[in-house]
């Protein structure tokens, strides 16, 4: 009898240490368990042109690219990619964010480039003249602070309808040219500055409507700097191939594009 009150405080003591402990536990347990449902929309800096080698489809789709990369090092629960290189706002909002639905807990993409007609402007670049060049990228940066953020706002729009549960991760373009010295071949320094300057105007632009649609904007040129066209360690092809010239190599998607996102996710 007088071991009773002893056995029962001790039983209690148990109990309350076991309820403390699956208290600290639950949370980590829940963390754990948590799906992450990823869904990689865009263009072709999303779809990994550069990297190669590529799916069949005519979408030019690299498992080198930073989004697979991203989806393989984090074991998500569910992947799908979408992306497509050549795609406009357009194509993402009537071809991609098909993919997207209540479940989704991961978006990310990059958009807008070939909207204000990246290929043409550095086609006009790299083979026109100064003056060509010079009206090419000045068009470009009209269309983009005038045109592009009703488009960008749309696109960014449709995905939330989509995907009303998911956090929207919006990534930038790289400034492709180093301006330094390059060769008799080269553009000259001056196409090459005017062209950075134009990607800074696309960036602030991009940076500025995704803080609006309350996504998150992942600044992918601090990770680029050093390594453009004319670099020693170039992460950026140039015109050595056709399709995927002015695009990341795979290395610029694994250092570049890939801890910009990692620094956003955490």
């Amino acid at each position: 009898m007088p071991h009773r009150p002893l056995a029962r405080a001790f039983a209690a003591l148990v109990a309350l240490s076991t309820a403390a402990l699956g208290a600290l536990l639950a949370p980590g347990t829940a963390q754990a368990a948590a799906a992450v449902n990823y869904v990689a929309l865009g263009d072709s800096y999303s779809s990994g042109v550069g990297a190669g080698p590529y799916d069949l489809s005519s979408c030019l789709r690299s498992q080198k690219s930073y989004a697979p990369l991203w989806a393989a090092a984090n074991a998500v629960t569910s992947f799908k990619f979408p992306a497509c290189g050549g795609a406009v706002t357009s194509d993402v909002i009537n071809n991609q964010v098909g993919s997207l639905s209540t479940t989704t807990t991961l978006v990310t993409i990059t958009i807008g480039g070939n909207d204000a007609g990246f290929a043409d402007v550095i086609t006009s670049c790299r083979f026109g003249s100064t003056s060509t060049c010079t009206n090419a990228v000045n068009e470009a940066k009209a269309f983009a602070t005038t045109t592009l953020p009703g488009r960008l706002d749309a696109t960014y729009a449709a995905i939330r309808d989509r995907a009303p549960n998911a956090r929207l991760i919006v990534l930038g373009y790289p400034r492709l040219f180093e301006t330094g010295s390059c060769g008799l071949l080269a553009m000259s320094t001056y196409k090459r500055t005017i062209l950075n300057e134009a990607a800074d105007v696309l960036a602030t632009v991009i940076s500025g409507r995704a803080a609006a649609a309350g996504a998150t904007f992942a600044d992918t040129r601090p990770y680029f700097a050093g390594h453009g066209v004319c670099a020693a360690d170039p992460w950026i092809r140039d015109v050595s191939g056709v399709i995927e010239a002015y695009h990341p190599d795979a290395d610029g998607y694994r250092y570049g594009y890939l801890p910009a996102l990692n620094a956003v996710t955490g």
